[in-house]
């Protein structure tokens, strides 16, 4: 059973060393999620610390599935503060604990994300996921769009610099 809750600042404090332990499993088995070192586990706490703080300003929301009452999964929502771009919203940090892959979760956190921007009124969503991933392929089959690649974009883990893949949905 998957449970998905949508955590306000408050609700996120005590919570993180769950949200630490999902990025830190991430980034052990690979994922180009901005981190490459799994064991700097006080960058990944600044990390979530910031982005709690944003949960406070209204800059993002954080969406979290739990499994068995243990947080397995994470999706921000971030807002743009540019008067420019009120409409529109970047997806980030779609991340899934290695032991609970394969199960739906990412496409449900995906449905929520995208949920939650339409009721914030946003009529666009970005973001941006390492070229070749399996993400792209659940990204393209919720109707996610590719504009294009930037090559050379992030230093993997292995320490080799991999291209990212730009891709948008537009939400009707």
């Amino acid at each position: 059973m998957i449970d998905i809750e949508r955590l306000s600042a408050t609700q996120a404090q005590p919570l993180l060393a769950a949200l630490c332990d999902v990025l830190q499993g991430c980034v052990a088995d690979g994922a180009s999620v901005g981190f490459i070192d799994a064991s700097d586990r006080a960058a990944i706490e600044r990390f979530w610390q910031d982005k709690i703080y944003s949960l406070a300003s209204g800059d993002n929301q954080l969406l979290v599935a739990y499994q068995q009452g243990v947080i397995v999964a994470t999706v921000m929502v971030g807002f743009s503060a540019m008067p420019n771009g009120r409409h529109r919203a970047e997806i980030s940090k779609l991340l899934v604990h290695p032991r609970a892959r394969r199960q739906g979760i990412a496409r449900r956190l995906m449905q929520q994300a995208e949920q939650l921007a339409a009721e914030q009124g946003k009529t666009l969503l970005v973001l941006d996921t390492r070229s070749g991933d399996v993400a792209t392929d659940l990204y393209l089959s919720m109707d996610w769009q590719i504009a294009g690649s930037i090559p050379m974009y992030a230093e993997s883990t292995e320490g080799v610099l991999d291209a990212t893949t730009v891709m948008f949905k537009l939400l009707r």
